[in-house]
């Protein structure tokens, strides 16, 4: 029992939290995902005809731009203390953070626009539909000069830093 008792406080003690320089990191993964859910689920709902997935897709849509409102505040609070060089910020902060902002844009957009004509607008479908696969297309680009200053700058880590933008 003694045993057990350890395991769990070990699980619940968040070690990977103690080293991050901001709560960006942790907050960003479910806007991303639920946004980019949201537009698949759209896409099947549409094709399928099947409301009930509208239904789901316009939680998903809402909960998701809940979501990025919350990681564009803390990526916004962060954007200062990223430990990264001026250059990887003048060649993929910047782009991160410009799309991040756009795809934000997008989703309170599109939120209203499904929220008005529940679960899914009926006038401008395909465009409706069209935008959340742009936006889908938009969080992965974002996401991915976020990843890249992650992994390819060690932003946030702790190797010594600067490391110099390149090719």
């Amino acid at each position: 029992m003694a045993g057990m008792e350890a395991r769990a406080r070990e699980l619940f003690q968040f070690g990977g939290f103690a080293t991050v320089q901001n709560i960006h990191p942790l907050v960003v993964h479910y806007p991303v995902a639920l946004l980019t859910l949201s537009a698949l689920l759209y896409v099947v709902a549409w094709v399928s005809r099947r409301e009930s997935l509208a239904w789901s897709a316009l939680w998903m849509l809402a909960l998701g731009t809940l979501g990025a409102a919350l990681a564009v505040w803390t990526g916004l609070r962060a954007g200062a203390g990223v430990m990264v060089a001026q250059s990887v910020r003048d060649h993929i902060l910047i782009h991160h953070k410009q799309l991040m902002i756009a795809v934000f844009a997008m989703s309170l957009g599109l939120s209203a626009w499904a929220i008005t004509a529940r679960p899914m607008p009926r006038r401008g479908r395909a465009g409706f539909v069209v935008l959340m696969v742009a936006m889908a297309l938009l969080t992965a680009t974002g996401a991915d000069y976020g990843a890249w200053m992650v992994y390819g700058y060690n932003a946030g880590g702790e190797l010594p830093q600067p490391i110099e933008f390149s090719q």
